[in-house]
């Protein structure tokens, strides 16, 4: 019999589980089956960021959103409309690195969604993982465009860019209004840090 130490115990990442018949036969194969996986892990998440790093080089902001079974449609992958709401996370996970909300807070001027699109590439389904990076790739006077890229882990490639254009709005004043400088002063410091990140 397995001995008391040994039973429910985690051995090299398996639990070893004890049965009346072909006992042994069974706990070395999980043994050998976790094995098998702890050596793999840590190669596969190094292949894993190393891929990130190459679709995602420019984007100074960069979320993992976990796929969900719900977000599959009859077509069994993720549905059209929820790559818009991948994006919107990264954007606000931007618009928080910027300290957005509380400039808003401040001053009444924060930013509103005027338009987005999105280019399908490949389909994403459940399990997965998904890694969403953002830039903003042009600022004007009252505006400026955001460029998104979703990366599936499990097949390592492109699965949607998008691109949206955010306006500066006074909420206090319910109208457009100018870029403030020290937003834009932000902006240009958090594009810089992957330049020199590198």
């Amino acid at each position: 019999m397995v001995g008391e130490r040994e039973s429910g115990e985690i051995a090299h990442g398996g639990s070893l589980c004890a049965i009346s018949i072909g006992r042994h036969q069974f706990e070395l194969w999980i043994l050998f089956q976790s094995e098998v996986l702890i050596r793999n892990v840590p190669q596969n998440q190094a292949r894993c960021t190393s891929a990130m790093e190459e679709l995602l080089p420019s984007c100074p902001v960069v979320i993992e959103i976990p796929v969900a079974w719900g977000e599959m449609d009859a077509l069994r992958h993720v549905n059209n409309i929820v790559y818009f709401r991948y994006f919107e996370s990264a954007r606000i996970a931007y618009f928080e690195k910027l300290r957005f909300w509380e400039f808003m807070n401040q001053t009444g001027v924060g930013p509103i969604l005027a338009s987005i699109q999105c280019r399908f590439k490949i389909p994403l389904t459940y399990p997965d993982t998904v890694s969403v990076g953002t830039r903003i790739s042009r600022i004007e006077q009252d505006r400026f465009v955001m460029e998104y890229r979703a990366v599936g882990h499990k097949s390592q490639a492109i699965a949607a860019e998008g691109e949206s254009v955010v306006v500066s709005y006074n909420y206090r004043e319910n109208k457009k209004t100018s870029l403030p400088e020290e937003m834009k002063q932000r902006i240009l410091i958090l594009e810089e840090s992957v330049t020199k990140s590198k």
